[in-house]
Order: C-alpha cells, then structure tokens, then sequence
C-alpha cells in the first residue's frame, strides 16, 4: 500500500515536471520567433488601389511577424475612405472601403503602416475618380384633362429651367428632386412645349425635354402610376393592396371596385393595385374595376377604348388562369363587344425564345372596343369573367390590367 503511494507521488512529481519544461520550452520558442527579423508584407504586393465615382470595397491579406496598424497620412478629411480593421497582430486581413464620391473633385488618401511601432517607408495610395455632374428628366405626358404635372428630376447638382413661352402651362413648385407644373385642359390638338435643365456652373450639362398634352378628344386616360404597391411580377402577391385599403387621395381619383358579396367572398372589393397597374379578382372570385365618368363628353358620341391587360400564370408557368373580361356600360352607351379574351400571358423567363426582354405591357399587346352613344354619365366597368367562380371548372379568371385610354372618334 504504501509502496503504491510512494509510486504515485513520483509518478505525479515527473509529469509536472514535464509539463513545466514543455511550457518554458513554447515561451523558449515565441521569444526566439518574436525575436526574429521582423517581416511585413501584403499579398500581392499592391502599391494601392483605383476606385470610381460609385465607391469600392476590397479586401487584402497581410503576412508578418509584428503587431501593425494602418494610419491614414494628414491630407484633409478622410471620411470618405478607411480601412476595417486598422490594426492586427501578425498574419491577418483588411478591407479598404471607398464612400460614393458625391464631389466633383478626385481624391487621394494616402495610408502608412505601422510595424512593432515603426513606420514602414512605402505609403499605400488611395485614388477615387470624380463625380460628374448630370441631369436627367424623362419625357413627359400630360392628360387631355390637364391637372398638376409631377417632373422628377434626377441630378448630382443643383438646376435651373427655362420654359418655352406658352398659354396652357405654369409652375407650381419647383425643388431639389421635382418639377410641379399646373397644365391646363385641352380642347383642341395635341400640344407641347420644351423645358430645358441647366446645371448651375456648368452651363455644358443641360438637357431639353418635352412636355406633351393628349388632345383634347381624349375624355379618360389612366397609367396607374400613382399606385406603388407590392411586386411588378404578376405571379408574385406579396404586398399587393386591395382597393379598400388604398389611400384616400387614390380613391379621390374616380377609380371604383365593386363589393363582392358572394358566399366566402368575405364581402369585400376584388380589385388589387401592384405597381402601376391593377388585378381583378383572386382563386375562386372575380373582381372590377370602374371608370369615373367621362364628365368632359358634350352631347353623344362614339368612343374608342384601348387598354392593355394581361392573364395571370403561375411561377412555373404551369397554371393559366381562364382569362375572360367581360365589358359592361353603366349610364349610356352600348359596347362593340361584351367580353374580350386576353391571350396575352406574361412569358415567366427574363428573356424570350428570341432573346429579348419580355414586356407584358408591350404597346403590340393592346386591347381595344367601341362604344356608341356615350354621354358624360358614361362609365366602364372590366370585370373578371364573373364575381363568384367557385363552381366553374377553373375557379381562378384574375387579369392586370394598365393604361386604359378612352378617345372621342365621332
């Protein structure tokens, strides 16, 4: 017994001794290795780096013996450039971080590294390229009917306008991002008039745009840009807003959506915005849409209605829906037709069988009916095949619809 715990305790003295050369041994062999020639590169070897106007992030590799740290040389405000992290201890990693230069002017940064303490005598240099000043404005189309004109204007400067001298069309307001005008009503031919944009101290960068009226036989004409909701992908529903749930300066446009009372419809309106256009309708109920008015119309007369409208398809592109848009007059006036089929079905790929991008809202891909002895209490109703589609075969008939223009033509 004793013999064992004599045995033990020897046994116990050497492996502590063991432990403790083996630890003075690795103490032995950092301070030899910290000791050594200290050492400091960056893989690759880069002298720096080059960015755009639009900023850039790139990350590099440094192999070294020593603590280091990356100081930013005194050269002015550096807040538009900086590295993450600005120091490590031996190998490691850093990114260089570019902002947008927002400035017309290039810049420069210059980094030092800092090795155990010591400044190392090559500088990494830090270029960005200028911004360039520009002002961009799209074509703009102003409805017969006149009303406020919303001009976005997208530029890196501050701008100026001149406008060509004309009778139907002022400014509202005018700010950093907008132009506002107030066009009047048109009652003769179409009209325009040319805006043109200068950047203020570099008269070099301007842009001359048209502002062009619908004439004034044109009683209706809707784009739905005013409703931004949900995804412009017409399989996808996420975020897609029912017309009881639109603003009330949408709703104040004359745009109206019949409730739908039918069992299990839950006794709401069936008319659903997405971005710049509308769906009637959802699985197992159909849904409308009606016009305002067409208070501008004097006496009777013979309307053209084109529209464009698409049919829903699954993601896959395995389920098409049944696609019937029936067209009903309410107040006067009786249709050329009373239901349309839409045949066109939005192709799901990017691009189709002959490359090219598809557009579901193509000008080739336009609807179009008549209606006669319309008055200004006429209105038009799209609806969806029917309110209650539960029973039928195929129980889904939702359709898009965008860019509904109605014109006098006799």
């Amino acid at each position: 017994m004793k013999t064992d715990m004599i045995f033990e305790k020897f046994t116990g003295a050497i492996l502590f001794m063991l432990i403790v050369a083996s630890m003075a041994f690795v103490s032995s062999c950092k301070e030899d290795e910290a000791e050594g020639e200290p050492y400091f590169t960056i893989e690759n070897n880069p002298a720096g780096l080059t960015a755009g106007m639009d900023g850039k992030t790139e990350k590099f590799v440094v192999r070294s013996n020593r603590p280091w740290k990356i100081v930013a040389k005194e050269e002015g405000d550096v807040q538009w450039v900086r590295s993450f992290p600005s120091e490590g201890d031996q190998d490691g990693k850093f990114t260089i971080i570019v902002e947008v230069n927002n400035t017309f002017v290039r810049r420069i940064q210059n980094f030092a590294f800092i090795v155990d303490g010591e400044e190392q005598p090559v500088l990494f240099r830090v270029e960005q390229e200028a911004n360039t000043p520009s002002i961009k404005v799209d074509p703009v189309s102003v409805p017969a009917a006149g009303g406020e004109v919303n001009i976005a204007v997208k530029a890196n400067i501050d701008w100026t306008y001149t406008m060509e001298e004309n009778s139907w069309l002022t400014e509202k307001t005018a700010e950093a991002s907008k132009l506002v005008l107030n066009a009047e009503r048109n009652n003769g031919k179409k009209r325009s008039v040319k805006l043109t944009f200068k950047a203020v101290g570099h008269p070099e960068v301007s842009q001359v745009v048209t502002v062009e009226q619908s004439p004034g036989t044109i009683v209706l004409e809707e784009d739905f840009s005013w409703l931004a909701y949900g995804s412009p992908v017409p399989y996808v529903t996420t975020g897609e807003t029912r017309y009881d749930a639109w603003t009330q300066a949408q709703r104040d446009r004359g745009w109206t959506s019949t409730v739908n009372t039918a069992a299990g419809s839950g006794n709401t309106p069936m008319c659903y915005a997405r971005q710049g256009f509308v769906k009637l309708g959802k699985t197992g109920y159909g849904g409308d849409l009606i016009s305002p008015k067409l208070s501008d119309i004097e006496g009777t007369r013979k309307l053209k209605v084109t529209f464009k409208a698409a049919a829903y398809v699954s993601a896959a592109g395995t389920v098409v829906d049944t696609r019937v848009l029936k067209i009903i007059i309410l107040g006067a006036g009786i249709p050329s037709t009373d239901v349309i089929m839409v045949e066109n079905v939005p192709n799901i790929q990017k691009e189709d069988e002959a490359g090219v991008q598809n557009d579901i809202w193509a000008d080739d891909r336009a609807f179009s009916f008549e209606i006669t002895g319309a008055t200004s209490e006429t209105q038009i109703k799209f609806l969806g095949k029917d309110y209650d589609l539960t029973k039928e075969e195929v129980t889904t008939n939702r359709i898009f619809l965008d860019d509904i223009k109605v014109e006098i033509v006799d």
